[in-house]
């Protein structure tokens, strides 16, 4: 983006146009303190890229995709692309956040549902459970290790081991 042209929205906000050229614009359903987290993830991740290029594009993927700037729009999701965009959203916090630090599934849920970030619980469990799978990250309650499928009641999302 050029420091001339900040930009204009379409007049249906879903995209930005800067000197010519459109952009996905962010979901605007996302709560700000979870969008300018999310932000602050990406532009941490973009001054990676010349210097840590393998580890800052995917850390660029993941926020962008949390944002909705990326996969499929925000204004017509997919069961799968809402699937993807809770895994993307779920690893964009974990990372902002301090290594020790945790997230609860409702984070991710608000970032990919808006106001029907309810209906997403259930998906972001599951979600959860498969990145558990991987070892990308470990689902707790209480502290204690947990199997998300096998548990109800609240959990945290942590880095797992494979992190």
């Amino acid at each position: 983006m050029s420091t001339g042209d900040k930009g204009t929205m379409t007049e249906d906000g879903r995209y930005l146009v800067v000197n010519g050229r459109k952009w996905r614009a962010t979901d605007p359903a996302i709560p700000e303190k979870l969008r300018q987290e999310l932000v602050d993830e990406l532009m941490a991740a973009r001054r990676l890229v010349r210097t840590d290029p393998e580890s800052a594009r995917p850390r660029v993927q993941d926020a962008k995709v949390a944002l909705g700037e990326r996969g499929d729009p925000w204004w017509e999701p997919t069961p799968e692309g809402q699937r993807n965009r809770l895994a993307s959203a779920m690893r964009a916090l974990l990372r902002h956040r301090k290594p020790e630090s945790t997230i609860c599934p409702s984070d991710a849920a608000r970032v990919a549902g808006g106001e029907s970030w309810r209906d997403l619980m259930d998906t972001a469990r599951e979600v959860a459970a498969g990145l558990a799978r991987d070892g990308t990250i470990t689902v707790r309650q209480k502290g204690v290790d947990v199997d998300v499928a096998a548990t109800t009641g609240p959990v945290r999302l942590a880095r797992g081991p494979q992190w």
